[in-house]
């Protein structure tokens, strides 16, 4: 268990940093009654970002948009250097008194940290979809994640085990104990603004460790009302607020949390070229990383298939979160002879989820906008590098006028598996549509890329099934 003290490593992903300017305006859309929800969350105008068992923020000010409309959600004032380094101390000297309370009574936070979400799932999904831009229902369901992995992290709490080792010596027996590693810096990412820092941190406190989070710059928001609901569990029961120590900011404070010694375990998820970073700097210093970086994922499907529930199963695979999802699909490996029959229900497909593109805060909407500027940059400049490189649209490839940073889901036919676009990960409703001839090449093809991280397979043959595993084990 990497928040024991005992072994390292497993993966994880970055944001992209996108700088916002501040403004006094009142034509915040946490002013709107349409918006009332933010307000349920003590949500104001501008937000303080910092939080150690105080909140209190010395930093610039930056304002958070919503990617569906393009408007000004609310303000936050970030932490600098002296906060980020108050609520290391804060949190270390809080950890003495969390790491002494008995595991299954951590659990017991944790489990009133479950029913405070529980309380708020509504309205915090809601701020998901508004800020992030997923929908509604994936919106509330991440909120959910963090509800049911403090159930699991409870039951953990009561099972942590060790073993006892026969010893060479007479009368001598040796016992192994885990003990918590101390303080866990937790730097998280603009698709999952709350699951993410859910995971690592209900599992982080029955450990006994305590936590600093570093949310993303454009989900601050998020951050912000996420820590108010964690801070009233802890003072009701009188835990010091810094065992859940928050610090909003740039860059430059997640790069103090990478190189700062006094952070046993850094969990990062990000792209893979930072996730590279983190991991090298962190090991400089003989910290632990946790890391959950880069997939450029792909499905195949074998002529035997269901091909009716292949072109259900694609769509969100390839569209959900508009692409936004380190599990995403990104590359749609089809044998030859059913290329054209998928390829066609796929194109149908896409045009009926277009239909019910919108705000995500509908219930009605299956298909929501890119979070950021910049992530629109990165499609358009993605499409052009495919169709230079013989790429065909099949479906999409445009932005979409209108407000808000809208593109339209895209299917590109037409290049090699080995392409450098169709191996770079791109982070955007994109998929390559890609023919093979034997299963061992589609094998091969799915594995031909450096990022990795999921993989499907659409099949009726059990051997089939087997045989893939084989190739995998081998």
């Amino acid at each position: 268990m990497h928040y024991l003290n005992y072994n390292p490593l497993k993966h994880l992903k970055l944001l992209n940093y996108v700088h916002f300017c501040h403004r006094k305006n009142s034509s915040f859309l946490i002013n709107d009654k349409k918006y009332s929800f933010l307000k349920e969350l003590g949500l104001n105008e501008e937000n303080v970002g910092v939080y150690d068992g105080k909140w209190d923020a010395n930093g610039n000010i930056t304002t958070s948009y919503c990617p569906a409309n393009g408007l000004p959600i609310a303000s936050v004032r970030n932490g600098n250097n002296e906060d980020y380094d108050r609520c290391v101390s804060k949190a270390l000297e809080a950890w003495k008194i969390w790491s002494d309370i008995p595991a299954p009574k951590r659990g017991e936070i944790v489990r009133q940290i479950g029913s405070a979400f529980r309380q708020k799932l509504e309205p915090l999904g809601k701020l998901v979809s508004l800020e992030m831009g997923k929908i509604l229902g994936e919106g509330i369901g991440e909120v959910q994640e963090y509800i049911d992995i403090c159930d699991y992290a409870v039951g953990i709490s009561r099972m942590f085990n060790g073993s006892i080792f026969p010893s060479e010596r007479p009368n001598h027996i040796m016992l192994e104990q885990w003990n918590p590693l101390g303080l866990v810096g937790i730097i998280s990412a603009f698709n999952f603004p709350v699951a993410v820092y859910g995971w690592n941190s209900a599992i982080s406190m029955v450990c006994g460790n305590v936590v600093i989070w570093k949310g993303a710059p454009t989900t601050s928001l998020i951050s912000v009302a996420t820590t108010k609901i964690l801070a009233s569990v802890l003072e009701k029961n009188d835990i010091p607020g810094a065992v859940l120590s928050l610090c909003t900011g740039d860059v430059d404070i997640g790069v103090k949390m990478v190189n700062d010694k006094r952070v046993n375990l850094v969990s990062f998820t990000g792209s893979s070229t930072v996730g590279q970073q983190v991991g090298v700097e962190v090991q400089k210093r003989f910290g632990r990383v946790l890391l959950e970086l880069g997939g450029n994922n792909a499905i195949i499907v074998t002529p035997d298939a269901n091909l009716e529930m292949v072109s259900q199963s694609v769509v969100f695979a390839c569209c959900g979160t508009a692409g936004q999802r380190c599990t995403t699909t990104r590359r749609l490996i089809l044998h030859k002879s059913i290329y054209n029959t998928v390829l066609v229900n796929l194109v149908k497909a896409y045009s009926n989820v277009l239909k019910r593109l919108g705000d995500p805060l509908d219930v009605t909407t299956l298909y929501g906008p890119m979070h950021s500027l910049t992530a629109v940059r990165n499609f358009k400049q993605t499409i052009s590098e495919a169709i230079e490189a013989g790429g065909q649209i099949e479906f999409g490839g445009k932005v979409l006028d209108r407000p808000g940073y809208f593109v339209e889901p895209t299917i590109i036919s037409g290049l090699k598996y080995d392409s450098p676009v169709v191996r770079r990960e791109t982070f955007a409703p994109i998929v390559y549509v890609l023919k093979y001839d034997t299963l061992e090449e589609a094998i091969a093809w799915n594995n031909s890329v450096d990022q990795g991280l999921s993989s499907s397979i659409f099949t009726n043959d059990v051997g089939t099934v087997f045989k893939v595993c084989m190739i995998y084990i081998l």
